[in-house]
């Protein structure tokens, strides 16, 4: 079998597939990819399928050796790239040959970048997955991010693939997403719903992949800032009492006691996912009608027909 060595892990660079779906009921996290769709996009420019493992690579990029010949591709963020100090290719396949290594330098846009190898990363699945959740030390290697030392089974390629487009525009300093109010939208006062669709808000430090916790002017509630908990989705704007949102992304927990008073559209999560600290964030309404036009226009991108 192929291996992937890792020389430098990074900042934070993890194994993910598109995540651990379907076990949210028994309390365990779903995972994956901050930007699902540069996840997908990689695995198709390397003839896998969407769901193949691939690395995650967060801000601070790596540096990998190649073990054996391979087929690699880089979506997401902007890195300057190189393989054995020549420039290599961003959201177009490239091979790397044995022994060479593969360096991430500057990061230029976004925050985040998927490296897919064509055959997947063929890590033992764990719950059905090989996402890791650092948060909750679930997943390959024991949930934890790559160290130095790591050697990374590759699988063997299959002939076919699904077609590729092209990448999404990155975030730089910010963007906008669209959001659906509600489902808790009602426990907050009008002039919350008005700041929050009217203001831009700060990505703080205290980020991760569970999720982003905003500065911004406060959003007050109207009947309490504690609920039964229920399920929280990706993308869910939950309130705590201090007023500042919490922004859920791929790691959240599966419940949660505080009123959510918006929820990030699917197609705009891989947007959000660009989002570093420091960056701002806007939220702008929509309904569901134009929140399912712009996925299905996302992905008629993604398969190269837009």
């Amino acid at each position: 079998m192929r291996h992937l060595s890792i020389v430098r892990p990074g900042m934070l660079t993890t194994i993910q597939d598109r995540g651990r779906w379907g076990r949210q009921a028994s309390g365990v996290p779903v995972a994956g990819p901050m930007d699902v769709y540069s996840h997908r996009l990689a695995n198709r420019l390397v003839g896998n399928d969407d769901d193949a493992a691939a690395l995650e690579i967060t801000i601070i990029g790596p540096e990998l050796e190649a073990e054996d010949d391979m087929v690699c591709a880089i979506a997401g963020a902007e890195f300057a790239v190189a393989v054995d100090g020549v420039p290599a290719p961003l959201s177009r396949p490239f091979t790397l040959a044995s022994g060479a290594r593969l360096r991430f330098g500057e990061r230029l846009a976004g925050a985040r970048a998927s490296l897919a190898v064509a055959g997947g990363i063929a890590v033992e699945p764990v719950f059905g997955s090989r996402a890791t959740s650092v948060i909750s030390h679930m997943g390959p290697l024991g949930g934890r991010p790559l160290v130095a030392g790591d050697r990374l089974p590759i699988g063997s390629t299959t002939p076919g693939g699904l077609p590729a487009g092209t990448p999404l525009p990155l975030p730089r300093g910010g963007a906008t997403v669209r959001v659906i109010l509600g489902p808790h939208d009602h426990w907050f006062t009008p002039e919350a719903v008005r700041t929050l669709l009217e203001t831009r808000f700060v990505v703080t430090p205290q980020s991760n992949r569970m999720g982003y916790r905003l500065e911004g002017a406060p959003l007050s509630h109207s009947a309490g800032s504690d609920i039964l908990s229920d399920a929280t989705p990706i993308g869910s704007l939950q309130v705590p009492g201090s007023g500042q949102a919490i922004l859920l992304m791929a790691d959240r927990q599966t419940t949660g006691g505080y009123p959510k008073i918006a929820t990030v559209v699917t197609a705009d999560l891989p947007i959000a996912g660009q989002l570093a600290p420091g960056d701002w964030i806007a939220f702008m309404a929509c309904t569901p009608a134009d929140a399912l036009e712009a996925l299905h226009a996302q992905e008629a991108r993604l398969a190269g027909t837009r």
